[in-house]
């Protein structure tokens, strides 16, 4: 197979695929490195294709048009991080970005494509053992997420829970010092 059916395999395993896929997983399959793979991922998206890198691996973005999306500010320390978390997914929804918005930078944005519990205690181990700090530590404790759902009363749930956990941000209100 050369490098141009390979890359269009590739887009056929994405669309297969409803959870993310790593360049690993990928390259076992087609019996390359890995680092071909972030090529031919690299190749695709600048031939238009919508494939999104999370910290689990490669998605496609059109497995997502059936859903609504909702930017949502939140505000927390890192105790905090699995409440918020689990609040979003235990109501039916997915966390799909975390933005920042950086005084030097501007905006600031990771691909977190959170499911599930198992997606979000995934994404907080990793945030552990590589020593790296939440994004919203920048901007202690206040950031935004695009959450996806499917029925709007799930959302409705999910700003119901966060605001009675006191995460969701309000300039309205007094909010207690996030240490980082």
């Amino acid at each position: 197979m050369n490098s141009e059916q390979r890359r269009e395999q590739v887009l056929t395993l994405l669309r297969e695929k409803s959870q993310p896929l790593s360049a690993s997983a990928i390259a076992k399959e087609f019996g390359v490195s890995r680092q071909i793979i972030v090529g031919d991922v690299a190749l695709l998206r600048a031939s238009g294709h919508d494939i999104a890198a999370t910290p689990r691996g490669y998605i496609l973005q059109q497995q997502q048009n059936q859903f609504h999306k909702q930017t949502i500010a939140c505000y927390h320390d890192d105790k905090n991080l699995a409440k918020e978390l689990y609040i979003v997914v235990d109501n039916g929804c997915a966390v799909l970005d975390v933005t920042v918005e950086h005084p030097v930078y501007g905006q600031i944005s990771g691909q977190l494509q959170i499911y599930s519990r198992f997606d979000a205690d995934q994404f907080i181990k990793k945030l552990g053992s590589s020593n790296a700090p939440p994004l919203c530590a920048l901007t202690k404790g206040v950031h935004l997420h695009t959450i996806q759902f499917q029925h709007e009363d799930d959302l409705t749930r999910v700003l119901e829970q966060l605001k009675e956990a006191g995460l969701l941000f309000s300039e309205t209100e007094n909010l207690p010092d996030c240490k980082f």
